[in-house]
């Protein structure tokens, strides 16, 4: 979800990415960029620079999602601490 978010607005290059999205590791930013170039969600372009330079785009499909998407992590956000209350008090009574 938070790739989604930090592509919504340009694209964006993999280490610009990695800034964006906390706490992501390398590793874990690549495969979910793989995953969302598979599923026809973004788009990667290779420039013909030297050293080539990639850059990552949400598709259409991929614009269609970032809306509801950006709600749900709005939500979240919003939501963050009562969720962390609720999930010390389970674990508190268990």
């Amino acid at each position: 979800m938070q790739v989604v978010v930090a592509l919504r607005d340009r694209p964006r290059r993999f280490n610009d990415l990695k800034r964006q999205v906390a706490g992501i590791s390398q590793q874990m930013l690549t495969r979910t960029l793989k995953m969302l170039e598979r599923d026809g969600m973004v788009e990667r372009t290779v420039c013909s620079t030297t050293p080539p330079q990639v850059e990552y785009a949400l598709s259409e499909l991929g614009r269609s999602l970032s809306e509801p998407v950006r709600q749900l992590a709005q939500w979240a956000g919003a939501h963050l601490a009562t969720i962390h209350e609720n999930r010390l008090r389970y674990d508190t009574n268990r």
